[in-house]
């Protein structure tokens, strides 16, 4: 049994009344938390999924969910999918999976395209139903042969990347290296350590970030291990971050960007906030001026972390270090975890380049490939001698609208799949709230009628998640082109500043 597996049973054990998860107005307990996950688990078990069986989860906030995500981390493998995914593109993706099991709700798996492809798959499907007495229904007996897809040995998490960095695909993390990332987390909270004692904490964590994703995911799992109450919101609003934040006391509260910036432009009333002791921020670059702002204003320490599906946590601040360093070290994102080695390199030798000079950041850790090698990241860094990383830009064109990642070839793509789109192209454009959002550019095809702006919005929430769709779609009589007859993205973005027509 993993040492994470180990923890998680121990602290479910701990105090069967004491209360463990606030969903929706009602505490579940750990007793409740622990009678599902051993529901969960003797299923798996009786239909032969023990040990690295590829378990494909519903990950939706939802109280009745988190039972689920502790019987199968650990041990098993995590396959990620995404509740918030269209219907038919969520069917897609279970299909791609070929998972033995698909576990959720039944909001999740009543929608007839998802029902369709799990019937077509043959896979066992549990629904996680939150009652007391049965907790865990099965609704469909597993009728599909074994097959070698049915296990990933050593692999804690698939996490589906959601299709907006390219095509989708899933990253295989390591059961090592995400054990570790766990754990790591111990060090960002004063008076605590991963290896301490398994003990219930007073005090709750607000968790709010998708599970769905690795931050939302990883929230959870460090709430667990501290053995700390979590009060689950289904998604971020700013009077659900604000009621949580005052009814329960939360001392730190972790959200991307936007989040923090909805709150400040918000006004929320500092008295509201007055419990919390620092804001965690991190999946997308935060503008120093707003930091400082928000922690003018509320008294509270912005700190923000930096990592990625690909690699887990990388860096982040302190207490300790935000109050040493908040000034001489401002914009960074915090320093390298002790588990992380990283340097900065000339994008064309390789050569690692002097401190505090940009390049192309590289990372190496346990938790990363083989361990062994060097991962050239898609970031441009710069790095102090005692080990604090700023993050100046990125390598690729990728657009990253509120923590969310957007690959504007899949945008293009999109749009030009519409008869009366002959070429497309789609450009950051900074925003204040989301740091940045797509717009898009386009020719009209030669005999079509020419679709509406609305019209074409309309169309791509088919075809895109909502974050892919751009803010503005205007349409050009010509694209501004280099000599080589690319569309010049640097002409194209003033165009689309000034309004002017090409």
């Amino acid at each position: 049994m993993s040492q994470l597996k180990e923890r998680i049973k121990a602290i479910l054990t701990l105090d069967a009344a004491a209360p463990a998860i606030e969903f929706d107005g009602k505490w579940s307990t750990w007793g409740e938390i622990e009678r599902t996950y051993r529901a969960v688990d003797t299923i798996l078990d009786a239909n032969g999924l023990g040990n690295d069986s590829r378990i494909g989860l519903m990950l939706r906030n939802h109280a009745a969910v988190v039972p689920a995500v502790l019987a199968v981390i650990g041990d098993r493998c995590v396959v990620t999918l995404n509740p918030m995914f269209q219907a038919s593109k969520l069917a897609d993706d279970i299909r791609s999976t070929q998972v033995p099991v698909v576990v959720g709700i039944s909001a999740d798996l009543d929608a007839p395209e998802v029902a369709a492809a799990l019937a077509e798959g043959g896979c066992l499907v549990l629904e996680l139903t939150g009652d007391a007495e049965t907790p865990v229904k099965v609704r469909q007996e597993r009728t599909s042969a074994p097959a070698s897809t049915d296990t990933a040995p050593g692999v804690a998490v698939e996490m589906l990347t959601s299709g907006t960095t390219g095509a989708p695909k899933r990253i295989a993390m390591k059961r090592i290296g995400f054990e570790e990332s766990v754990f790591a987390a111990a060090r960002f909270e004063k008076g605590r350590s991963a290896d301490d004692a398994p003990v219930l904490r007073k005090g709750v964590q607000l968790l709010m970030a998708p599970f769905s994703h690795i931050g939302g995911l990883l929230a959870l799992m460090n709430a667990v291990m501290a053995g700390r109450s979590g009060a689950l919101l289904p998604k971020f609003t700013v009077e659900g971050f604000r009621d949580a934040v005052k009814r329960h006391g939360i001392k730190a509260a972790s959200a991307p960007p936007a989040a923090l910036k909805m709150v400040y432009d918000a006004n929320v009333p500092r008295e509201d906030l007055a419990s919390l002791k620092a804001f965690r921020t991190g999946t997308a670059p935060l503008d120093p001026d707003l930091a400082d702002a928000f922690y003018e204003r509320y008294g509270i320490p912005v700190l923000q972390n930096y990592g990625a599906t690909e690699f887990g946590g990388v860096a982040g601040w302190t207490i300790a270090d935000f109050e040493a360093h908040r000034v001489d070290r401002r914009g960074a994102v915090g320093r390298l975890n002790p588990n992380v080695q990283g340097r900065v390199v000339d994008a064309e030798t390789g050569a690692e380049v002097p401190a505090n000079e940009i390049g192309i950041l590289e990372l190496k850790s346990r938790q990363i490939g083989d361990g062994t090698q060097w991962l050239r990241t898609t970031d441009l860094a710069k790095m102090s001698e005692d080990g604090f990383l700023w993050i100046t830009g990125r390598a690729d064109n990728v657009i990253i609208r509120g923590g969310f990642k957007i690959q504007p070839d899949d945008v293009v793509r999109a749009l030009e799949s519409h008869p009366a789109v002959s070429e497309a192209s789609v450009i950051a454009m900074p925003d204040d709230r989301l740091g940045q959002v797509p717009v898009a550019a386009f020719l009209a095809a030669s005999g079509q009628e020419v679709p509406s702006e609305a019209q074409l919005k309309a169309f791509l929430k088919e075809k895109l998640t909502a974050y892919q769709v751009p803010v503005s779609i205007r349409r050009f009589n010509a694209l501004p082109r280099t000599p080589s007859m690319k569309v010049d993205q640097r002409a194209l973005r003033e165009l689309m500043t000034t309004g002017s027509a090409a």
